[in-house]
């Protein structure tokens, strides 16, 4: 229902007649005015949470109005996707999809239960807005209001770093020599391994208090009789002379 009526509203404002001439259709969005924020929101929610990448409204918004909008409708548009992904997996399709939740997301299920805040706050901040993470959340024990705070959160940075430097970043990169853009896709590629590692740290430290590390235990029993005093030697004895 969503996406039919995200869909008719671009047909009725023109959107799909500007959609080859991106110039034009940003221009077309800035002068609708307030019909462009709902265009805009409408088309994120509806159609981000099954399968249409968030980067491209993202990334689009900062190009289109001032950062300040462009900020508060990429909140708004993500945290409203965020929103339909979480329902439809725990109230729609519950059933279908708990058994396709992928494997590497399982081991987290624990961490919900122990620090459901923490976890999604990390999750959103690493990965962002994937369907497949609308639907693990929804399958799983998190309490709805968690999942809302918490992810609002963890995306409040990247959007407004990506928002006030969006623009930026694009005349950069439109300039800018062939290793640079070499640069950018290998950052594009390895980005989610890096980030995989990122979560798999903070899961790590997040598993157990640190005083239970061998480690800090190894340190904390080690006799203190063991332990000889630093005797003087020649350079010391000139700072006592």
């Amino acid at each position: 229902m969503a996406v039919a009526l995200g869909l008719l509203l671009a047909k009725a404002l023109g959107v799909f007649d500007h959609i080859g001439e991106p110039a034009r259709l940003a221009q077309s969005l800035v002068d609708l005015g307030a019909w462009g924020y709902l265009a805009f929101i409408l088309s994120y929610a509806a159609l981000q949470p099954f399968g249409i990448p968030g980067t491209v409204w993202v990334v689009a918004a900062p190009l289109v109005w001032p950062w300040p909008v462009a900020f508060g409708l990429s909140i708004v548009g993500t945290m409203a996707a965020s929103v339909i992904g979480f329902t439809f997996a725990r109230f729609v399709a519950r059933d279908w999809i708990t058994p396709r939740i992928p494997e590497r997301l399982r081991k987290y299920e624990q961490a919900l239960e122990r620090r459901a805040f923490a976890t999604v706050f990390v999750l959103r901040l690493v990965f962002w807005m994937p369907p497949w993470l609308h639907a693990f959340f929804g399958v799983s024990r998190v309490r709805a209001w968690t999942h809302f705070v918490a992810s609002l959160a963890g995306y409040a940075l990247p959007l407004f770093l990506l928002s006030f430097f969006g623009q930026r970043l694009f005349d950069a990169l439109r300039s800018a020599p062939p290793g640079v853009w070499v640069g950018a896709g290998a950052a594009t590629v390895f980005g989610p391994a890096v980030g995989c590692q990122v979560v798999k740290g903070a899961y790590a430290l997040t598993s157990y208090p640190f005083w239970d590390h061998p480690w800090w235990r190894m340190l904390a029993t080690y006799p203190t009789s063991r332990i000889t005093p630093l005797k003087s030697s020649r350079w010391m004895s000139r700072f006592q002379s």
